[in-house]
């Protein structure tokens, strides 16, 4: 029997896996598939990363390791659902969850004071940021819309916010000397080998697995001009009367983001810092975790102090321009915590609501988006550009670009992660070879975020093969988003040119442009109603792949997502889950997950597809044929869960996913041994439909108790997305 990985992970993606995996499983064992379930959720990691603090019934291997050996084979397919990418506080409150579930975890130690402390901090500090997606994802990446979503969103097009004439909104990003674009060096290592990082002869980290061929780039941000910049936006935003709003990914860029926010939050209160930054000291505050741990941190303090300091921060905003707010009946600012606006999923929603946020009246206003690193702020700020000079969108009738993105094995600033530094004392990091050779030299201060990052030969030969194979299938232009002014994406220009030549070409329209060049033409051919294919790195792919599809589409979890891993496996993502949080809150609160699990329905598929075609399954292939059909049915019949209490949610849409998936094998005419199986199943739900809805909305407008957030209780919340006793009977008899 074939196999199929499906990850149990974070939030509403999890919760919904409860519902969907039962009615998945019924109907692929049918032709010969299990799938079976992995934990790589954030509390799964956390617990198999204390092993000896547990007992024997609380431990749980490190899934997220084994899948990263699973990758490497030839017959991996592994569906992935969107996991949390932690930030600090997540993982705080991950861990006292935890506690209080019995689990006999350490606490975090923020600023250790002695070894062992440091040895824990630097064990939790695997399950920050973006720690799943780098081991998983060992082939480049191919995510399109699939051309029934792409019809559907274009006959009912969601709504997008009109730009002002003459707009205010704008885009500021760090420029000169100073920021990583400018300082970046970059060199192509000739024959395999080490490497080590040095400050002032000291090293940093050693890197013993370089490989032949492979790039490597160092660069720098100076913090004397990030913080010069901030004060600069801010002055700028005062003066055009504009909302002041900061962008960053402090989740999956887990060293340099939150880094890069704290400076924002000392910036914008240099006041409050100035009057109370002893104290803060002496409290243990760090800025980097926001406004909102230190409202947390000063209630140690007498009640007198803590109203002197809240009485300060209040008059900051009659002094600074208004900030973008996160929650404006909460008063929860854009500075109070580092992972509540991420960038790629904010950015897309400041161009889908006209180049607005919201302010602390709770109404809509224009912005400036502040985003220190240029290397991608210059897409952040040709898109804004574009819809200022031209206007909103047309969702009926814009084109599509989807993407190829270079990620595996780490590919470029994602794996830069465990070498990226803070830098302690003022001098000079070197970047050595084994021989002790210089590579790169960046004179720093303390303070200054310095990184490597490493892009390996064969991931780049393999996405130049995956960019010529998109498009020659689809006949798309595909786009090289490379700037030869870069240092690295001067060495990634040498490579596409000496591989492209090695396919077929002829025919094929080709292009390398700057990030500008390629967003300014891409979106020419959009407002045409043309698709273009971008050919992006890793972070770029990150920041497209949501933009783009969240203005087409309304969100980027219905985008097909297939990672085609170099080993000759497939991995199969499943969207994005940055709405998650929300969703949860709403199912606790009123037994109402409004999660659309259209984009694992897709994922599905398409695994399905790839088994079928290694094995030449025609018995896979008549039920992968009938879940295509059920995904139209679904779209067609407009089956996806309302955002409303009362009327049918996600755990309806599986109902009707596994109604139309019945009825398209019952129906077909190519394997009757499968029809024959399906046609009761079919009848049963066709006719229990009613009954069916009936008891799922039972359920509707009442508190769920699934015994905790990171890691629910299995039994509760199987009961709670498992509440017809008429479904679970049709279901639990096929499987």
């Amino acid at each position: 029997m074939s196999q199929i990985i499906w990850t149990e992970i974070d939030e509403a993606p999890a919760l919904a896996t409860y519902s969907l995996l039962p009615i998945v499983n019924a109907f692929t064992k049918s032709a010969g598939v299990d799938v079976v379930t992995t934990d790589i959720s954030l509390s799964g990691r956390v617990i198999s990363t204390f092993p000896e603090c547990l007992t024997d019934e609380q431990k749980i291997d490190d899934n997220l390791a084994q899948l990263g050996v699973v990758v490497q084979r030839p017959d991996a397919n592994i569906i992935k659902l969107p996991n949390i990418s932690a930030s600090v506080t997540q993982l705080q409150e991950c861990i006292a969850e935890l506690q209080g579930q019995g689990y006999n975890l350490p606490d975090f130690p923020e600023d250790p004071q002695n070894d062992e402390q440091r040895a824990i901090k630097e064990k939790y500090s695997t399950c920050l940021g973006s720690a799943v997606n780098p081991v998983l994802r060992e082939g480049n990446s191919d995510r399109r819309a699939a051309k029934a979503v792409k019809n559907f969103a274009q006959k009912n097009p969601h709504k997008l916010r009109a730009f002002e004439s003459p707009s205010k909104a704008y885009v500021s990003h760090m420029q000169g000397e100073g920021d990583f674009f400018s300082n970046e060096q970059s060199i192509i290592k000739d024959g395999a080998g080490s490497v080590t990082i040095e400050l002032n002869g000291k090293c940093l980290k050693k890197l013993d697995d370089v490989q032949d061929k492979e790039i490597l780039d160092t660069t720098f941000m100076s913090k004397k001009a990030l913080r010069a910049f901030l004060q600069n936006t801010l002055d700028e935003a005062k003066e055009k009367g504009v909302l002041w709003s900061l962008h960053l990914k402090a989740t999956m860029m887990k060293v340099s983001d939150p880094i890069m926010f704290g400076h924002a939050v000392e910036v914008f209160y240099k006041d409050v810092f100035a009057k109370h930054g002893d104290t803060f000291k002496e409290i243990g505050y760090n800025s980097n975790l926001g406004l909102g741990d230190l409202y947390r941190k000063i209630e140690s303090l007498p009640a007198n102090k803590q109203a002197e300091i809240k009485a300060d921060i209040e008059a900051v905003y009659k002094t600074q321009p208004p900030m973008a707010m996160v929650d404006s009946d909460k008063g929860i600012t854009n500075l109070h915590a580092s992972n509540d606006i991420i960038i790629d999923a904010s950015m897309p929603v400041v161009i889908r609501d006209g180049g607005k946020m919201w302010n602390s009246e709770g109404k809509v206003q224009e912005c400036v988006a502040v985003i220190p690193d240029s290397t991608y702020g210059m897409f952040h700020e040709a898109m804004v550009d574009d819809c200022v000079e031209n206007g909103q969108y047309d969702v009926t009738t814009m084109g599509s670009v989807s993407n190829v993105g270079l990620m595996a094995q780490k590919a470029e600033e994602y794996g830069s992660h465990p070498t990226t530094f803070e830098i302690a004392e003022a001098g000079v990091v070197e970047l050595k070879d084994e021989n002790g050779n210089v590579l790169t030299s960046h004179k720093v201060e303390a303070g200054d975020i310095w990184r490597l990052a490493r892009t390996k030969d064969i991931p780049v030969q393999d996405w130049v093969r995956l960019a010529v194979e998109r498009a020659r299938l689809s006949g798309e232009p595909v786009v090289f988003w490379l700037n030869e002014k870069r240092a690295h994406d001067a060495n990634i220009i040498k490579k596409v040119k000496e591989y492209l030549p090695n396919h077929d070409t002829s025919g094929l329209e080709i292009h390398t442009m700057n990030v500008t060049d390629a967003t300014k033409f891409s979106n020419k051919r959009i407002r045409e109603g043309k698709n273009t294919i971008a050919a992006t790195g890793n972070v770029l792919r990150d920041h497209l792949t949501d933009m783009y599809p969240i203005l087409e589409l309304g969100t980027s979890a219905k985008m097909l997502s297939i990672v085609p891993l170099i080993a000759g496996g497939g991995l199969f993502e499943t969207g994005a889950g940055g709405s998650a949080p929300k969703h949860v809150d709403q199912f606790v609160e009123e037994g109402h997950l409004r999660w659309d699990s259209l984009g694992e329905f897709l994922a599905l598929a398409e695994s399905l597809r790839f088994i079928a075609q290694k094995n030449n399954s025609k018995e896979l292939e008549v039920v992968t044929a009938a879940l295509d059909k059920a995904n139209q049915a679904y779209l067609d019949n407009n089956k996806a869960p309302s955002r409303k209490c009362g009327e049918p949610d996600n755990k309806a849409s599986h109902f009707f996913l596994a109604q139309y998936w019945a009825d398209a094998l019952a129906s077909q005419s190519e394997d009757k041994t499968l029809a024959d199986k399906f046609a009761s199943v079919a009848a049963a739900l066709k006719d229990s439909e009613d009954k069916i809805l009936s008891e799922l909305l039972a359920v509707e407008g009442k508190p769920q108790d699934i015994g905790g957030y990171f890691k629910p209780d299995a039994c509760k919340t199987e009961k709670a997305m498992r509440p017809s006793t008429t479904l679970n009977s049709i279901i639990d008899a096929l499987r």
